[in-house]
């Protein structure tokens, strides 16, 4: 089908809670991607960091199609061979724990916010957030995430969430109460521009919540495996997390989130308190031991890195010759391009016209978050197109 067909076909059975461009993607490698008119695109934005490894990973697929042929789905009132594996994996490179699979980050912080309010033994519920967060489109995600034009039309919320600004750690002492029983953060904001804390804030968290007995909760959902030079962001600022979610990634292009706890607090949620009735079936599992292989066989930690560094080097390179570009931010392959205007996204279509995909956050950031598996060559064709829409303004 062509697109126009695919567009009508949309408006007619599809709800419109997406604005898309006129692209209708139907393959993908690594980290080019094809649309059903036959044009190829750099995917420097693979589907908000779910194609992590790349698109259809050779180790990924593998695993995928040796699970095909023994079965799909286990109800968790049985076990499954695969979950205790992925979730042996998770722990190896976290902290001594257990996890609990969902099927997305919404759902995994989903279960953060009943992991807390279990924790606080109806004495103490209230979770502090920060502003421009974003941890979900739940009701109780979304009352969590410090945007407000995400909550336009869904009054009453929950209660329980209060917000402070980002990086502040005297406006979070000053909204602690006796009711406060976890702070929820993501360790690098994605949704809310690519904004990273500074390590003596981070530090001065861990040891506040740690000495009130207030959980530290980290979003992990768009941070997770490597996307920021370690498998996990919070492992950059010497504190570990009560908690820490994760989704995208994970699962190589299949829907898989977790809930991760320490072994402390692994009685927090019993029997019959919590549950997901596709969480971590055996197809996403492979999906996900398949990332973890590659990540490790391949070494993609130290390509993102190396490839993160080049990138955002070669970005503000462009700034220095175009004051448009205010700043390059973020951490190895999650970049954030502050732009002095009001509305940076045009460039999103700008630079799809010229087969380049990414993605505009806070109306002037725009992101690149390219897969791990992105090199030196596929970096200056992307930035190159960039230069050029950059000369024509």
């Amino acid at each position: 089908m062509g697109i126009s067909e695919i567009k009508d076909m949309y408006e007619k059975y599809v709800l419109s809670t997406y604005t898309r461009g006129d692209i209708c993607l139907v393959k993908g490698e690594g980290s080019r991607v094809e649309d059903s008119e036959g044009n190829r695109y750099l995917d420097f934005f693979p589907g908000w960091a779910v194609s992590g490894v790349g698109h259809r990973h050779p180790r990924v697929i593998g695993r995928i199609e040796r699970q095909l042929e023994r079965i799909l789905h286990v109800s968790n009132n049985f076990y499954n061979e695969l979950q205790p594996v992925l979730a042996r994996k998770i722990i190896e490179h976290s902290f001594p724990g257990r996890v609990f699979f969902s099927n997305s980050g919404a759902e995994a912080n989903e279960g953060a916010i009943k992991f807390a309010r279990k924790y606080g033994r109806g004495e103490r519920y209230e979770i502090i957030t920060m502003e421009r967060s974003f941890h979900g489109r739940t009701l109780a995600t979304l009352t969590a995430t410090g945007q407000e034009k995400i909550k336009e039309g869904f009054y009453p919320l929950p209660e329980g969430f209060k917000h402070v600004p980002f990086n502040d750690i005297g406006a979070l002492k000053d909204a602690i109460t006796d009711r406060t029983v976890a702070v929820m953060m993501e360790p690098v904001q994605g949704e809310g521009g690519i904004n990273v804390p500074g390590r003596d804030y981070m530090r001065e968290l861990g040891a506040l919540c740690s000495e009130r007995d207030i959980l530290l909760i980290m979003d992990e959902v768009q941070t997770c495996m490597g996307r920021t030079g370690e498998m996990f962001a919070y492992r950059h600022f010497g504190v570990e997390p009560d908690a820490m979610t994760l989704a995208k990634s994970l699962g190589g292009g299949l829907p898989v989130g977790a809930l991760v706890v320490k072994e402390k607090h692994k009685d927090v949620l019993g029997p019959g308190s919590h549950a997901s009735t596709f969480g971590g079936s055996p197809i996403v599992c492979a999906a996900g031991l398949g990332v973890f292989e590659a990540i490790e066989e391949e070494d993609l930690l130290d390509n993102a890195v190396k490839m993160g560094n080049y990138l955002a080097g070669k970005l503000r390179e462009l700034g220095e010759k175009f004051p448009v570009i205010e700043e390059v931010r973020g951490l190895a392959l999650m970049i954030g391009i502050k732009m002095g205007l009001e509305d940076a996204s045009p460039f999103v279509g700008s630079l799809a016209s010229r087969g380049v995909l990414i993605n505009c956050t806070q109306g002037n950031v725009l992101r690149m978050m390219p897969p791990l598996t992105v090199n030196r060559e596929q970096i200056d064709e992307a930035t190159q197109k960039f230069a050029e829409i950059l000369e024509k303004m």
